[in-house]
C-alpha cells in the first residue's frame, strides 16, 4: 500500500499557514504528557501506569521496533482487545515514525487475511485465540500476554532516541465497520489528529481533574480519539474495558471517579438498569452518545439518570466528530440536534443528485471538509469517489439549520421506499421510541413485490405492544400512513456490531424471514 495517499483539501493553504490548524506537532509529542509523573494515566484491571511510566514503555518499544528493522512509514499491526499494550504500541509506532494499524479483536480470519494481503505490516502483534495469531503463511506474530518473551524483550529495549514524524505523515490505519460492504482501510495523519484531539478536548471542556471511562474498541475511531489522544491532550487519565459489562462498568466509574464517557445509547441503557448505579456515576460530568438515531427522548432519560450533561455527537471513522454540543452551548441545542461544527471543521448540506447545497432546513446528504479529516483510502479509487473538491460526502441524510446545528436523518442507504415514498428509518424510530411501552427501537424496509419495500419495526419493550396499538399511535402522533410499521417485532435486546450500532444487515436478515401475519 502507498502510505503517502492524500487528497486535496479545500482551504488547506489556510490550514498550513503558521498558526494555522496544521501548523502542529506530530502525535509523539502531543502524547508526551505535561505532567510526567506518579499521575495515572491508562488504568487497565490491576495494571496502572503513571504517565512516566507509559512514556518509558512507548519509548522503550519504540527502540524495540527500531531494533527489528522498522523505519519510518513501516506498518505495525496488532490484533488485541483494550488492553493497555495497545496503548503503549500506538505511542511507540508514532514515537518511530511508524504507522499503526489496530485490527478489532473481534475480526475474523478471512478479514485478517484481507487485511495483511493490503498492508504488509512489518511486525504483527497478537495474542493466544485471536484470528491474526493464527493467520498462516505469514511471518510470526509476537505474541502478547501469551509468555512470548519476545514481548518481554520489547519492553525492555533500549529507548529510541528522538524521531519526530512529519505532522503530513500516515499515523493510522482504521478499517470501517464494513456494515455494507467489505471494509475500507481509512489513513490518518499526525497532523489531523493532533488538531482533533486539541479541539475535542476544547470542546468537551476535560481537564488534568477528569477521567474517561472508555468500553470502545481502540481499534475504531472512537476508541482511539477518546482513550488515547483526547486524555494524552487533556493528560487525564483513562479506564479501558476489555468488554461492555454494565455491573462492571458501573464498578469502575464509582471506583476511579469517571466523570467522563462516550457510547451509543445502548451502552447508557444498560448501565441504567444497574441496581445501586446512580451513586456509583455520581462523578460523572461529560456523556456524548454518537450512535445514529440518538432521540431526545433519550437524552432526556440519560440526563435525569445520569445526572450528568449527556449530548449528542456525530462522526465517522473517516471524519471522527463531525458535529458536536461545546460545554458552553445550549442544552436544548445539545438535545434536540446532532450538535455544531468545531473548530475549522466545515459541514454542508447537498442533494444527493446534483451535489448543490440546498437551503437550511431542507434534508440532504451531508459532505464535511476540515483539517481533521482522513487522508485518503487504503485504494485510492474509493478516495476519488467519496471526496470531491475537497469535501467528503459522509453518505448520511442531515439537516442543516439557519444558526449550523445538524440533524442527522440517518444513511442515504438506510432510506425505505415504499410505493415511491422515501422513509428515513430514524425518522419511524423516533416516533416509536417516544412510545411509553418502548426503550429501544430500529426499524429497516423488508422487500415487497408490490410496494418495493414494507417497513418493519424490531422494539425493546417494557411491555406489550402489539401492530394494532402502534397504528394508533402513529396516527394519534399525526405521522404519514406510508411510515407506519406493518411489521413489529419484540426483541429482548438489539444486536448490535463491535462498534454498538446496531446490526442492521442483521435485522434485515431477520424481517426477509417474517412471515405475512404482520409480526
Amino acid at each position: 500500500m502507498n502510505l503517502r495517499t492524500s487528497f486535496h483539501q479545500a482551504g488547506a493553504s489556510a490550514y498550513r499557514s503558521p498558526g494555522g490548524a496544521w501548523d502542529l506537532p506530530g502525535l509523539d509529542q502531543l502524547l508526551a504528557s505535561p505532567r510526567l509523573g506518579t499521575s495515572p494515566a491508562v488504568i487497565d484491571g490491576e495494571m496502572v501506569l503513571d504517565a512516566a511510566t507509559l512514556d518509558a514503555l512507548a519509548s522503550a518499544v519504540a527502540g524495540g521496533l527500531r531494533a527489528m528493522g522498522v523505519r519510518r512509514r513501516d506498518v505495525v499491526a496488532w490484533q488485541l482487545p483494550n488492553w493497555w499494550e495497545a496503548i503503549v504500541l500506538f505511542h511507540a509506532c508514532w514515537r518511530s515514525g511508524a504507522v499503526a494499524v489496530p485490527i478489532h479483536h473481534q475480526v475474523g480470519s478471512a478479514e485478517v487475511e484481507r487485511i495483511l494481503e493490503a498492508l504488509d505490516p512489518a511486525v504483527l502483534l497478537s495474542t493466544i485465540g485471536m484470528p491474526l495469531a493464527n493467520a498462516p503463511g505469514r511471518k510470526p506474530v509476537i505474541g502478547v500476554r501469551s509468555s512470548d518473551p519476545r514481548f518481554d524483550l520489547l519492553l525492555a529495549s533500549r529507548p529510541v532516541s528522538e524521531s519526530h514524524p512529519r505532522g503530513s505523515d500516515v499515523a493510522v490505519i482504521l478499517f470501517t465497520s464494513g456494515s455494507t460492504g467489505n471494509p475500507k482501510a481509512v489513513l490518518h495523519s499526525h497532523r489531523g489528529l493532533v488538531y482533533k484531539a486539541r479541539s475535542m478536548a476544547a470542546a468537551h471542556g476535560l481537564t488534568t481533574d477528569d477521567v474517561a471511562l472508555m468500553p470502545s474498541p481502540l481499534a475504531h475511531i472512537s476508541g482511539l480519539l477518546n482513550s488515547v489522544l483526547v486524555p494524552g491532550a487533556a493528560a487525564m487519565p483513562v479506564v479501558l474495558m476489555e468488554k461492555w459489562d454494565a455491573e462492571r462498568a458501573a464498578d469502575l466509574a464509582g471506583r476511579h471517579r469517571a466523570s467522563f464517557m462516550i457510547g451509543p445509547p445502548t451502552v447508557f441503557l444498560s448501565l441504567m438498569d444497574v441496581p445501586g448505579y446512580r451513586r456509583q456515576v455520581e462523578h460523572l460530568r461529560i456523556v456524548s452518545c454518537g450512535a445514529m438515531g440518538v432521540t431526545p427522548e433519550f437524552i432526556d432519560a440519560a440526563r435525569e439518570g445520569l445526572g450528568a450533561m449527556v449530548k449528542r455527537t456525530y462522526g465517522s471513522t473517516e471524519a471522527p466528530t463531525v458535529t458536536t454540543s461545546a460545554w458552553w452551548d445550549s442544552a436544548d441545542k445539545a438535545r434536540d440536534t446532532d450538535g455544531h461544527s468545531v473548530g475549522d471543521a466545515v459541514v454542508r448540506v447537498v442533494d444527493p443528485v446534483n451535489d448543490r447545497p440546498v437551503a437550511a432546513g431542507v434534508r440532504g446528504e451531508v459532505q464535511v471538509r476540515g483539517p481533521e479529516l482522513f487522508i485518503g483510502y487504503g485504494d485510492a479509487s474509493q478516495t476519488g469517489e467519496a471526496v470531491r473538491r475537497g469535501w467528503f460526502s459522509t453518505g448520511d441524510l442531515g439537516v442543516l439549520d439557519d444558526d449550523g446545528w445538524l440533524t442527522i436523518g440517518g444513511r442515504i442507504k438506510e432510506l425505505i421506499i415504499r410505493g415511491g415514498e422515501n422513509i428515513a428509518s430514524t425518522e419511524v424510530e423516533r416516533v416509536l421510541e417516544q412510545h411509553p411501552g418502548i426503550r429501544q427501537a430500529v426499524v429497516v424496509g423488508r422487500p415487497d413485490e408490490r410496494f418495493g419495500e414494507r417497513v418493519v419495526a424490531f422494539v425493546v419493550a417494557d411491555r406489550e405492544v402489539d401492530l394494532d396499538s402502534c397504528r394508533q399511535w402513529f396516527a394519534d402522533q399525526g405521522v404519514a400512513r406510508f411510515k407506519t410499521p406493518e411489521y413489529l417485532v419484540h426483541l429482548d435486546e438489539v444486536p448490535v456490531l463491535g462498534v454498538g450500532k446496531p446490526d442492521r444487515p442483521e435485522l434485515r436478515r431477520r424481517a426477509e424471514a417474517l412471515t405475512d401475519d404482520r409480526g
